[in-house]
């Protein structure tokens, strides 16, 4: 049945948008981002910093046109003779001179042969040639409508030649002669040409009639939301009337088309991961139905993920950033970090809604995929029904919002209504968010909220009501293993991006996400040569232990751990303070029958690896290795899913390393005799580097230096 649903839509295979029949074409990527606000109002949405759709001005104003400003500023009047690769670069050049002129141009006639094709272009001025007289519809009252030709001769004709096998066309005619009067700027932006309505903007349009609101209100929201004055949006309202007109026919004449694509490409998804389950026994779905039947939502994992989630499970991120207007499908993707700070793909859901039943049914699920063990924390955006969900299904799993869906939500929230204070906002903001103490935070953030008379403000209102969830001070004793660092979320979003690009229906979806997810198609790690910075041996031990990754993160405390006194108190517990900063003290408490130690800071408790201030009590009590207890085995080499080449290469390399030092110090002291030797070792040096960045990296590389050096 599923096969012959397949073929009956055979034809329709390119459907891809119910708006397809608009000016703008529509993106074949069937994954957007969440655009709807989590505030509530649906009148509210969020736009992305970063992304294409941006809400600034200037971002508007270059968008007006099909070029760039800068195309703009270097187009000279055509001529006779001119040359253009394409008779489309042709017509780019002389729309951009028109606009930049005060006209528009149409496309003519076009003149074919049977051995060259097309071998003749006429562009002309909008207002060329004259109206033909129609023959009036049998109506009562005809609309009348004037014509803007007026028979102007301004024109740009075209004509191919072949030299030497390539095909070039070549301006054969030009005028610039109008019988019109000419338009300004301001009044040339208005012409039908030149009006677009952006793909945002279609979206946003078509949310906004959806909620009922008029055009001439329509208009009016956007004009607010882009920080415009009235008119100066780059369409009209009349664009903005036909658009939805449009859409609508649209709607009507699609709907029964994209109903039936969403029910035969998720039967497919459904066949595949049947498919996949037969021949992988330890690949893993699941998926609901509603009342007639149709599946409703659907999850599955592989092996590698359940395998990876026994070693990095403990820290889940909940990724609901992306979502299917073609299916009508929200996609939540689970993440772990591995022992090299780089996310490991755990499992993925696709919901017909955003509701507490079916997010809980997700978290249920994915447990069971993971055989019933609970993640330590779970990370998500900010969404009422994704938390009562975690509340309900994770009762005792720390739910924490990724610091940086609260960060990406700032601009659209406010900077329109803060204007020129919105610079200082986000640095208090980002302030208040690293404060160390809650009563500290809620003190100054009434303060803060008073400071830009944002009392009355809903979404201000709805971060204090998450607030246990995402200010440091709340989420310091929480257990996160670096997952809220900008390089992880970096990685996180490369790694969305690469998975959902491109994706025109689900079937091409699930292969891309098994690719990824499939441990044998990652790259393998190289372990990295790890210099040590102090001789300490408690950092030469760590350096043994764990991954490069793991290690330049605990080698930085190490090394900021020398800038530290203690004082011990009467119970066994230390102070310990900056050597300049002796305001600032924090409490280290040392159990030597255990041998544990505690920080104020809760730097171990919140990534799991050793704080500064404790290794600086370690240090000064003559530990010369990192306490078993404190060197997890999430960080270490041996957890690596992937396996580490030539881990065996260290000592080879700090061979190397002293060779290269000894070389080093020999070369400086010779060049700093001179001016001009010094300023020939840069030069060489930085061409050196140039090159060996471009040398392809070689598995023996470090063994048989190694060999040749002791050879030497």
């Amino acid at each position: 049945m599923v096969q012959r649903r397949a073929s009956k839509l055979g034809l329709k295979k390119g459907f891809t948008c119910f708006c397809s029949k608009m000016t703008m074409k529509p993106s074949s990527n069937i994954w957007i981002r969440r655009q709807q606000c989590p505030c509530g109002d649906w009148k509210c949405y969020v736009k992305y910093e970063g992304d294409d759709q941006t809400s600034v001005s200037s971002q508007l104003r270059k968008n007006e046109t099909t070029s760039t400003p800068s195309s703009l500023d270097a187009v000279f009047m055509p001529y006779v003779g001119q040359i253009f690769k394409t008779d489309d670069d042709a017509f780019e050049y002389y729309s951009n001179f028109a606009r930049k002129n005060g006209f528009s141009i149409r496309k003519a006639r076009s003149t074919e042969s049977q051995n060259l094709g097309i071998y003749r272009r006429d562009f002309v001025c909008y207002r060329s040639g004259f109206n033909q007289p129609r023959k009036k519809a049998n109506v009562e009252h005809p609309r009348d409508r004037k014509s803007v030709r007026c028979g102007c001769d301004a024109k740009l004709y075209l004509t191919k030649e072949i030299i030497s096998g390539v095909t070039q066309w070549y301006v054969s005619q030009f005028s610039n002669v109008h019988n019109h009067e000419l338009l300004e700027d301001d009044q040339v932006r208005l012409l039908p040409a030149y009006r677009k309505i952006q793909e945002a903007d279609q979206e946003r349009i078509l949310l906004l009639s959806k909620a009922g609101f008029p055009v001439n209100r329509i208009v009016k929201v956007l004009e607010l939301e882009k920080g415009v004055q009235p008119g100066q949006l780059p369409f009209i309202e009349k664009d903005v009337r036909n658009f939805v007109r449009t859409c609508k026919k649209t709607v009507q004449e699609n709907d029964a088309l994209l109903t039936e694509k969403r029910e035969n490409d998720t039967l497919e998804l459904l066949e595949a991961c049947k498919a996949m389950a037969e021949r992988d026994a330890d690949f893993v779905y699941d998926y609901t139905t509603d009342e007639n039947n149709k599946v409703e939502n659907i999850s599955w994992s592989y092996a590698d993920s359940v395998r990876a989630y026994t070693v990095f499970g403990d820290v889940v991120t909940f990724d609901t950033t992306y979502r299917s207007i073609t299916y009508g499908l929200l996609l939540g993707a689970w993440f772990g970090i591995d022992n090299h700070g780089k996310p490991v793909f755990l499992g993925c859901v696709l919901l017909q809604d955003e509701s507490l039943n079916s997010f809980a049914w997700a978290l249920q699920t994915f447990l069971r995929f993971m055989r019933g063990r609970y993640p330590q924390t779970i990370l998500t955006d900010i969404d009422s029904n994704l938390r009562d969900a975690i509340a309900r299904e994770l009762p005792n799993t720390k739910h924490v919002i990724c610091s940086w869906h609260v960060l990406s939500k700032l601009s659209s929230w406010f900077s329109l209504s803060l204007g020129s204070q919105f610079e200082d906002f986000k640095a208090d903001f980002d302030m208040l968010y690293h404060l160390e103490g809650i009563e500290e935070f809620e003190h100054q953030w009434n303060h803060f909220v008073a400071r830009f008379g944002l009392a009355s403000d809903k979404h201000i209102a709805l971060l204090f009501s998450y607030r246990s969830s995402w200010p440091l001070s709340y989420i310091r004793g929480y257990f996160l293993a670096r997952s809220m660092t900008a390089e992880f979320y970096q990685s996180l979003d490369a790694f969305l991006k690469r998975i959902l690009r491109g994706q025109t229906c689900l079937q091409l979806f699930f292969e891309q996400v098994g690719i990824a997810a499939d441990l044998r198609n990652q790259s393998r790690e190289w372990l990295q040569y790890m210099h040590i910075k102090t001789c300490l041996p408690i950092e030469e031990n760590a350096r043994s232990i764990f991954t490069p990754y793991a290690f330049n993160v605990l080698q930085h405390e190490i090394v900021l751990s020398m800038q530290y006194a203690t004082t011990e108190m009467a119970n066994g517990s230390y102070i310990v303070r900056h050597y300049k900063k002796m305001d600032c003290e924090y409490l280290v408490i040392w159990v030597s029958q255990d041998e544990q130690i505690h920080c104020s800071c809760k730097e171990f408790e919140h990534s799991g690896i050793l704080c500064r201030h404790c290794l600086r009590v370690l240090t000064m009590k003559n530990y010369f290795e990192i306490p078993e207890k404190y060197a997890l085995f999430r960080w270490r080499l041996e957890s690596s899913l992937v396996p580490v080449e030539d881990q065996n290469a260290q000592c080879n390399s700090d061979e190397c390393a002293q060779a290269f030092h000894s070389l080093a110090a020999t070369l400086l002291t010779e060049s700093l005799f001179t001016k001009e030797r010094f300023s020939h070792v840069h030069q060489e040096l930085i061409r050196l580097l140039d090159h060996v960045r471009d040398m392809p990296i070689s598995k023996d590389f470090v063994s048989n230096t190694a060999a040749n050096i002791s050879e030497t």
